[in-house]
């Protein structure tokens, strides 16, 4: 058995400065959200992914990879979204094994008023925190680390940009 690549003084620095700053920005994102629209984070970014969508409907296949969301999860998210009136499922023209999620009017009128509060805070508690040099770093890095962890077929699928 190998020897384990212990992170020194300044890795474990790093490490657990991105970790503790990760969760406390989703954990205030997501009480935040939840306060002022209702909506968890996970309904939101459904809904914001489907407003940003060609026709306003994703294949579910690709929806769950878009949100990082097993297909199980995603289908209850769904049914949920479902029974609010906000998203309808719809078989596939180009797949008959496939199944659409489509944003309703109703989803896109939810989507609007959260992405206002969600848009604010975001603004709030990460980019007026930092400089634009610090912007474009913390992107390179976030660039380097899900380009180095996904593969490839997921990032496309998440419509993340290939070189």
């Amino acid at each position: 058995m190998a020897q384990a690549r212990w992170l020194d003084d300044d890795e474990q620095a790093t490490w657990r400065s991105f970790l503790l700053a990760s969760k406390l920005l989703m954990d205030q994102v997501e009480r935040d959200l939840k306060k002022e629209s209702g909506l968890s984070f996970a309904y939101y970014d459904v809904l914001s992914r489907l407003s940003e969508a060609p026709g306003k409907s994703m294949r579910m296949a690709d929806l769950a990879v878009a949100c990082v969301f097993d297909r199980s999860r995603l289908s209850h998210t769904i049914d949920r979204l479902a029974r609010d009136g906000w998203v309808r499922r719809q078989e596939s023209s180009t797949d008959a094994r496939g199944q659409l999620a489509v944003l309703t009017p109703e989803g896109m009128k939810e989507v609007r008023r959260a992405a206002k509060l969600h848009v604010e805070r975001v603004r709030e508690l990460m980019f007026d925190r930092l400089s634009a040099e610090q912007q474009k770093q913390l992107r390179e890095i976030g660039e380097v680390l899900v380009t180095g962890i996904a593969d490839e077929a997921a990032l496309r699928r998440m419509g993340w940009p290939m070189d």
